[in-house]
């Protein structure tokens, strides 16, 4: 593991993949005070930046995380990255609603492709991006629940083959265990 970790990819589960279809579903809150205790942890060990990509679920509930976390942690700064210009712009209202709140308390927002989909390339060139440009990734992802997050898993393993880059991980058990013990931060 890195000394430090400074910049900080977080992603994982998408919300429909949990079947978590409302944001007052009490899993929401057992997941994001787990993101919480672990993002704290490596605050109070240097962490300054903390990257998504705007994804319904882990990610959105990351950056209101990050954006409660700020109120103990001026210094924390939250980047979405888009893979691509428009990102979200065809969801439900009321997920849009929800990347719009993101990006307005965002102290970075920015696509790596400047033109709106076009092909799957996009995507592989944001991973590129999002792996060069930070120190770790944390994912909420269980081997045994497969998900969107395996491919990106897979690049993270080919990146760490030439490059110094952690992997933390928040597993199904690190969130019943949690949901277990009632946790709240």
């Amino acid at each position: 593991m890195n000394e430090t970790i400074k910049r900080l990819y977080v992603t994982g589960y998408q919300s429909y993949e949990l079947g978590i279809f409302n944001e007052k579903d009490p899993r929401v809150q057992v997941i994001k005070n787990v993101l919480k205790r672990e993002l704290t942890a490596l605050i109070e060990n240097g962490l300054e930046w903390v990257m998504i990509s705007g994804n319904l679920g882990t990610e959105a509930w990351t950056g209101q995380v990050i954006n409660e976390l700020k109120v103990d942690y001026p210094e924390l700064r939250l980047a979405i990255i888009f893979p691509f210009e428009n990102f979200g712009s065809n969801w439900k209202e009321q997920n849009r609603l929800i990347l719009s709140e993101l990006v307005q308390r965002a102290d970075f927002v920015e696509s790596v492709s400047h033109q709106p989909y076009q092909n799957p390339g996009q995507f592989k060139n944001h991973v590129s991006f999002l792996l060069e440009h930070t120190d770790a990734a944390l994912v909420v992802y269980d081997t045994e629940y497969p998900g969107k997050s395996k491919f990106f898993l897979g690049d993270v393993e080919k990146y760490q083959l030439k490059n110094s880059y952690d992997l933390l991980t928040i597993t199904m058990d690190d969130l019943e265990n949690s949901s277990e013990l009632g946790d709240s931060v």
